[in-house]
Formats: C-alpha cells, sequence, structure tokens
C-alpha cells in the first residue's frame, strides 16, 4: 500500500466515496448520482462529491448539500483543479473515488497519481459518442480504465460498445442498471386530473419528450415528425421538459417558430417530473445514443408506454408490443411512420403502459440499483 493510502476500513466501518463530476446540474448521469447516494448515506457509506466546473441545481438533493463542493475548472485543462481534488481527497479522508465519464476520470486519475493513492471506480453511463471516437480520445480510456478498480456502465449496450471498441480487453467491465423510485414515479389517480392541472384538455393526446436539450436526444427530428401528424391528429400536443445542454438556445427558438408552435409546450425543467409523464399517453425517445435512460424508466414507471429507438440500451427494458415500441428510428419520417401506428390504438397505449410499469417493479427497483453500488464499492476498498 502506498503510505499516504487512507487504511481499508474493516468490516462493518463506515466507507467514504468521493464523486467526482463535471457538475450536479440536472440530467441522467447527475440524477443516477443523487439517486444512489440518497440510499447509500448514512448506511454504511459518507457520501461527498467534488464538482469540476460548478455546482448544479441536483447539489441540493444530494442527501447532505454541504458535502458537495466546486473544484473551480474553467475551460481547458486544470492543473489547479488537479490540486484542488488532491487537497479535497485529503479533507475528506475519501478512501475512493467515483468519477463519471472520460472527462472527470483525467482528473481522478492525476489526483489518485494513476490510482495509487485511492483507488478508482468509473462510470461510464452511456455509448462512446462521435467526439470521442478519435484515436487519442480511445487511447486515453483504453489506458485510464486499466487503472481503475472496477469500471461499470449502465446497460450491457454500452458494455458491448466498449468491448467492440476494444475498450475492455480483459472482461472487467461491470453492468449496473439504472433503478427508479416506483412510489414517487407511479401512475396518476385520474389521467384526466393529471392533464388539466397542466392545462390540457380531457381529450388531448400528448406525447412526451424528457431530458436536456442537445443534439443526441434528437428533439428536431421529434418537432418534424410531429408536423407531419398533426394534421391527421388535431388534438396533438407535444410536451418538452428539460433544460440546459448545447442546444437549449437554437431547439427553444425553433420551438417557438414551429409552424404549431401553439401545440409544443416547453416546460423547461422540473423537479416535480411526475406530474409531467403522469399527463403523457406516449413518452418519445428517439436518442441516437443512450445508455440506459432515467427517462425511459420513470415514464415506464408511470405506467407510460415508451418509444424508443431500437439501437440504445432501452431495447434492454422495452419488449416491443409487450410494454413499449422499438425501432429503427434513422429519419423523421422513421419516427412520424411509428408515432402514427402507435397513436391510431390508444387501447394498446393503456395495456402497453400498464405492462410497463410491471416491468420497473420486477427488474429496475431503486433497492436493486443501490445493492450494486454497495456491492461495489465494498468490493473496492
Amino acid at each position: 500500500m502506498n503510505p499516504t493510502a487512507t487504511p481499508c476500513p474493516t468490516s462493518g466501518e463506515t466507507v467514504r466515496v468521493l464523486h467526482v463530476l463535471d457538475s450536479l446540474a440536472p440530467g441522467g448521469l447527475e440524477n443516477g448520482v443523487v439517486n444512489v447516494a440518497k440510499r447509500l448515506h448514512g448506511q454504511g457509506f459518507d457520501i461527498h462529491a467534488a464538482c469540476l466546473r460548478f455546482r448544479g441545481d441536483f447539489a441540493e438533493r444530494m442527501p447532505d448539500p454541504d458535502k458537495v463542493v466546486v473544484m473551480g475548472k474553467t475551460s481547458g485543462f486544470s492543473l489547479q483543479a488537479v490540486k484542488r481534488l488532491r487537497q479535497h481527497m485529503d479533507a475528506t479522508r475519501a478512501q475512493l473515488l467515483h468519477s463519471h465519464n472520460l472527462g472527470t476520470l483525467i482528473y481522478a486519475a492525476l489526483a489518485t497519481l494513476g490510482g495509487r493513492i485511492l483507488p478508482i471506480v468509473h462510470g461510464e453511463h452511456g455509448q462512446v459518442q462521435r467526439q470521442d471516437l478519435t484515436l487519442k480520445r480511445r487511447w486515453q480510456r483504453r489506458l485510464l480504465f486499466a487503472i481503475c478498480r472496477h469500471v461499470h456502465v449502465v446497460s450491457a449496450s454500452v458494455k458491448d460498445n466498449l468491448r467492440d471498441l476494444g475498450l475492455d480487453p480483459h472482461g472487467r467491465i461491470v453492468v449496473t442498471p439504472n433503478g427508479v423510485d416506483s412510489q414517487r414515479f407511479s401512475p396518476p389517480a385520474s389521467t384526466t386530473e393529471a392533464r388539466q392541472a397542466l392545462g390540457f384538455k380531457t381529450d388531448d393526446q400528448v406525447i412526451g419528450i424528457v431530458g436536456r436539450l442537445v443534439a443526441l436526444k434528437r428533439h428536431e427530428m421529434l418537432f418534424a415528425a410531429f408536423q407531419q401528424l398533426a394534421l391527421d391528429f388535431p388534438r396533438l400536443h407535444l410536451l418538452v421538459v428539460g433544460d440546459g445542454g448545447a442546444e437549449r438556445d437554437h431547439l427553444i427558438q425553433t420551438m417557438q417558430t414551429h409552424p404549431l408552435a401553439a401545440r409544443i409546450r416547453w416546460a423547461g425543467h422540473q423537479d416535480d417530473l411526475p406530474k409531467y409523464y403522469q399527463a403523457m399517453d406516449l413518452l418519445a425517445a428517439p436518442s441516437e445514443i443512450e445508455g440506459l435512460s432515467n427517462a425511459v424508466l420513470e415514464a415506464m414507471a408511470c405506467a407510460v408506454p415508451v418509444l424508443a429507438h431500437s439501437a440504445c440500451g432501452n431495447a434492454e427494458v422495452i419488449s416491443h408490443g409487450e410494454n413499449g415500441y422499438l425501432s429503427q428510428i434513422d429519419t423523421a419520417n422513421d419516427l412520424a411512420t411509428c408515432l402514427r401506428q402507435v397513436l391510431n390504438d390508444p387501447a394498446a397505449l393503456k395495456t402497453h403502459g400498464l405492462a410497463a410499469r410491471e416491468t420497473v417493479l420486477k427488474r429496475y427497483s431503486m433497492e436493486a440499483m443501490a445493492e450494486c453500488y454497495r456491492e461495489l464499492y465494498r468490493s473496492t476498498i
């Protein structure tokens, strides 16, 4: 053991975990960190978080917001942020670092001297994006994964993606599926009342999309598909929930100037997500790449079926024609065709929604997710 390393705890002692994130701004990755932290903190674990760039709204959802600190990283590489992370490791007496996606792993690796001072658990929360397919980025992951005690992913599809890129040569990557709070995310007592609470009419049809305003979520594809459907479905509305992301300003302008802007509602970021899912007939998830979407699981827990792109990890939770809908969605025409078929069978929407909730209850509980991380952390130190 390195002489500066924190001694491993004996059985029954509290394990101090330091998450390293870009921020705790609202997003699927960040939501997962919060959910795990809330279930482990004080139950044999002491959870801290170091945000490299800024704090983010989800910091207030952490079990102890005072244990979220900011490293002050500016644009580009910041040696000062590395030093601050090393100092915070010492101040918290952390026993392991848990990094999330490549950017934070670079800082975790430097602060721990390649994992020699503290073990690193690293999470990859989605398939590798196009900008990360360069030779440099692939070699960064390959080299840095080798110094991690564990690398975990949220779905088998992400594991397969990393393996196909040659990033799991020793078969060490483990799957830790996302979970959902099925008590918080549950069907409404009355769908009619849920819609009316958001200002929709009883006979309106509502398609929703939930997520950050980024290109990979393919909001623009949904807007184009919606335009194709709107004349044939005069009561159809689009509910867009989410904020932040590189495409934010562009997508807001697109919604505002859309020919059917009056039937598109942008709700922005919402802390009370269940009431938005409960007003939907269907969640659209046309994302180009995805690990295992929190939004998909949350909608399913609310008995809302999901139409998703089959190339993503959603194929592991959605069985087409049973608890939702899967299709190869490459264009707005593809999406419009799928949506038309789904909307023409409202009875199936109800049936698939109930089956969707049963799937979440059986396979994607919050406690099952928390148990995965308990085992992962305990086996690391």
